[in-house]
C-alpha cells in the first residue's frame, strides 16, 4: 500500500511524497526543511528524488538532502542544467523506483520551461501524475520559456491520461484559477460546483490537491480549448480569433490569466 502526501513549502508550494511505511519518494524539494522534519516525523528513508524542471522553488532543496542521503538517486530532465542529478531523462524514458517496486513513464512536456518533464505511473490503486508547473488545478503555468503551442500541446498529452490519474500539481493555486475559470465561463456549472467545493475545502485548512485527469477535462479551460462555450468566450474576449484556430485561442486564454 503506498501513501500519497502533499508537503507545504514556502507560500503556496507542495512538495509531493509517496511511500510504503518505510521507504518515500520525494517530488521537486524546493526546500529541504520541511521534508527533512516530515520525514523524521513518520520516520521514513528518503529512497529516490524526481525533479520535474530547473525553478529554485522545485530544486532549492536539493543540495541539502543530497547531503545527507548521498546515496540517493535524483531523476530529472536531461534538457535543463540541474546540478545534482544523477539520472537525466527524456521523453519515453521509464524510471524504476526500486525500493517502491514502481515505475514512471516520462512525459515531455515543454511550456512552462523549454526541459519541464512529467511522471507518470499506472502501477498504483489509482495511476499518479507528478506533472510539476505544466498542469495547475483549473490551470496551467505561465510560459517562462515555451510558447502557446507548445503548452498547448503538452496539455493535450496529459489530458489523454486515464480519466481517474491523480493529478499532483506542485502549487495551490486552485481557487485563484477557478476565479479566472468563473470569469470566462460564468454560467458554467462544472465550474461552479468545483469552485464551491474548493472553497470549502480551504476553509477547512485541507488541500485541494490532488485533483483528477476527469476532472482537469471538465473544469479546467485551459483543458477545454475545444469545448464551444469556452471559445465563444475567447472569440468575444478577442477580436479577429478564428474558431479553429486552436494555438492562436490557447495564447489568448494564456495573456487573459496573465492579466487577470
Amino acid at each position: 500500500m503506498l501513501t500519497l502526501h502533499p508537503i507545504p513549502a514556502f507560500t503556496d508550494n507542495y512538495i509531493w511524497a509517496l511511500h510504503d511505511g518505510s521507504h518515500c519518494l520525494i517530488v521537486d524539494p524546493g526546500d529541504a526543511a520541511p521534508v527533512q522534519a516530515w520525514l523524521a516525523d513518520q520516520d521514513l528513508a528518503l529512497s529516490a528524488i524526481l525533479i520535474t524542471h530547473h525553478h529554485p522553488d522545485h530544486v532549492g532543496g536539493l543540495g541539502t538532502l543530497q547531503a545527507d542521503w548521498p546515496d540517493v538517486p535524483v531523476h530529472g530532465p536531461a534538457a535543463e542544467r540541474i546540478a545534482g542529478l544523477s539520472h537525466r531523462l527524456e521523453d519515453g524514458d521509464v524510471v524504476h523506483i526500486d525500493a517502491l517496486g514502481l515505475d514512471f513513464d516520462v512525459i515531455t512536456v515543454p511550456g512552462h520551461t523549454l526541459g519541464h518533464i512529467a511522471f507518470f505511473s499506472a502501477q498504483t490503486d489509482s495511476p499518479i501524475l507528478f506533472c510539476g508547473d505544466t498542469l495547475f488545478a483549473a490551470g496551467c503555468g505561465r510560459l517562462f520559456e515555451g510558447t502557446p503551442a507548445q503548452m498547448l500541446a503538452s496539455l493535450d498529452r496529459l489530458a489523454a491520461l486515464p480519466d481517474d490519474t491523480r493529478v499532483c500539481c506542485a502549487h495551490e493555486y486552485t481557487l485563484a484559477n477557478l476565479r479566472f475559470a468563473l470569469a470566462v465561463t460564468p454560467d458554467d456549472p462544472a465550474v461552479n460546483q468545483r469552485y464551491q467545493s474548493a472553497v470549502k475545502t480551504r476553509d477547512a485548512g485541507q488541500p485541494t490537491l490532488p485533483s483528477t485527469v476527469a476532472e482537469e477535462r471538465r473544469s479546467n479551460p485551459f483543458m477545454r480549448i475545444d469545448d464551444a462555450s469556452l471559445v465563444d468566450a475567447l472569440l468575444a474576449h478577442q477580436q479577429g480569433l478564428a474558431r479553429d484556430d486552436r494555438n492562436a485561442l490557447f495564447a489568448c486564454l494564456r495573456q487573459w490569466k496573465d492579466s487577470f
